[in-house]
């Protein structure tokens, strides 16, 4: 695992209180070519009410059919079907009868209604029982609202949490128009997964294989970030859309799920200083990444310093932000704007999240005169994104827009990787906050 962090200042006043911001990559260990893989576990719970008659359940039926093929015997495929009730079709188990499954995968029809938490739960309870604490991931392929048994998101949201706690991450698929994309980001954000949206077979088949891509190229498993707090930590958040919480002793906790083989997530937060009165180099906080290595379950951590240097107020006032964080800012803030956009939408107002989007691409940043050349692509390709989608939310289908929103929202850092293996370094004191792979073993869970 890899660490490596850029401060937009890394000097601050004497006996100031100020702020800084910090742009953290995180980087998954490459996992060797010629290395055995070792067993994964995959848990799909599946919407077969009424309204996935049709193309839709055959989509998904096709879909599954590829990806049961390109699983190992050695690997752990389960499916639970869900209309009215929850039904175990295929308990999860080493795919040593493929043909069986593929009969049973085939077999699935349509009807009913639509108790999507008890899916959940009862697919849940299968990973659980299949990965003997070794890890699994759920995916759950959803068409509509859930209009039977727990429907409340916040309890649905913790449902994926607490499973997420027992090794279990949880990634949501909607397909079609007619689903609640806030209930299935809540469970995605409650199972460190991510929020995919499909609208047709293709697309939902696609991204079903592109899971099976990641969970067969996972190198790091239930990935957390903690930061501490301290004397010298007033307060700190993430900017953006990331999930986090605050735990008992105040420090603030980010988790990141699992990551495939060289994936790098890119986190900003936003640390609180309060005055320090000694002039000097300081350590801020020390940020710990945890995680464990699938091939052995063994749990590592990897830690990094941040510092910044106090100097004085006439000195500090020369202080120019690194531009790298000032642009991962703006970035971040606009997928906020994105999330906001969408709740907007789904409240029938399509001015006020035209209006939204428009204002977080003003906000992005412009290169310099002259030098377009060299502007970052990534600042281009949201800027064309919420250009489109303002376009989109003033006269496109609202609910299509509006899960656009929320998917590109939620991909946003799951989708982040490191350009070409370069990793951010520190300004001026010349700090090298690349960490090489694994950290210190030990679990270091609390």
């Amino acid at each position: 695992m890899h660490l490596s962090a850029l401060l937009d200042f890394d000097v601050v006043p004497l006996d100031t209180d100020d702020a800084v911001s910090v742009l953290l990559d995180v980087t998954a260990p490459e996992r060797e070519a010629d290395t055995e893989r070792p067993p994964a576990t995959l848990q799909v719970v599946l919407d077969r009410s009424g309204s996935m008659g049709g193309g839709r359940l055959r989509g998904a039926v096709e879909a599954l059919l590829a990806l049961v093929d390109r699983l190992a015997p050695t690997d752990n495929f389960g499916l639970v079907a869900f209309d009215t009730q929850a039904t175990v079709e295929v308990a999860a188990a080493p795919l040593t009868d493929r043909a069986e499954v593929r009969r049973r995968i085939a077999a699935l029809t349509a009807h009913g209604g639509t108790d999507l938490s008890s899916g959940l739960l009862r697919g849940v309870q299968e990973a659980r029982r299949a990965s003997g604490g070794r890890g699994a991931t759920l995916l759950l392929v959803s068409d509509g609202h859930a209009n039977q048994g727990v429907t409340d998101h916040d309890l649905l949201r913790q449902v994926a949490a607490d499973a997420y706690g027992h090794g279990v991450s949880t990634t949501t698929l909607g397909y079609g128009l007619g689903y609640d994309e806030a209930l299935l980001g809540a469970i995605a954000d409650g199972g460190a997964g991510g929020a995919l949206f499909a609208e047709d077979p293709d697309t939902a088949g696609g991204l079903i294989a592109q899971e099976a891509d990641y969970l067969l190229a996972k190198s790091a498993q239930a990935v957390s970030l903690r930061v501490p707090s301290g004397p010298h930590v007033r307060g700190v958040e993430v900017l953006g859309e990331v999930p986090s919480s605050t735990l008992p002793d105040g420090s603030l906790m980010v988790e990141l799920g699992d990551l495939y083989s060289g994936e790098s997530r890119r986190l900003l937060l936003r640390v609180e200083v309060p005055g320090v009165s000694e002039l000097g180099t300081v350590a801020v906080t020390t940020l710990e990444a945890v995680y464990v290595d699938p091939a052995t379950l063994t749990t590592y951590t990897v830690t990094l310093p941040i510092t910044v240097n106090v100097v004085p107020g006439d000195e500090a006032a020369g202080r120019t932000p690194a531009p790298e964080v000032r642009t991962e800012e703006a970035l971040q803030r606009a997928q906020t704007a994105k999330r906001r956009a969408g709740e907007a939408l789904r409240r029938g107002n399509r001015s006020e999240a035209a209006d939204i989007l428009d204002e977080a691409r003003r906000n992005l940043p412009a290169p310099p005169p002259g030098s377009a050349a060299h502007a970052d692509p990534q600042v281009n390709e949201q800027a064309d994104e919420l250009a489109r989608m303002a376009r989109r939310a003033r006269r496109d289908n609202a609910s299509r827009t509006s899960k656009s929103l929320y998917a590109s929202q939620s991909g946003y850092a799951r989708r982040r990787r490191s350009q070409g293996g370069e990793q951010i370094r520190g300004q001026e004191t010349g700090r090298d906050q690349s960490f090489p792979d694994q950290g210190t073993p030990g679990d270091a869970r609390e």
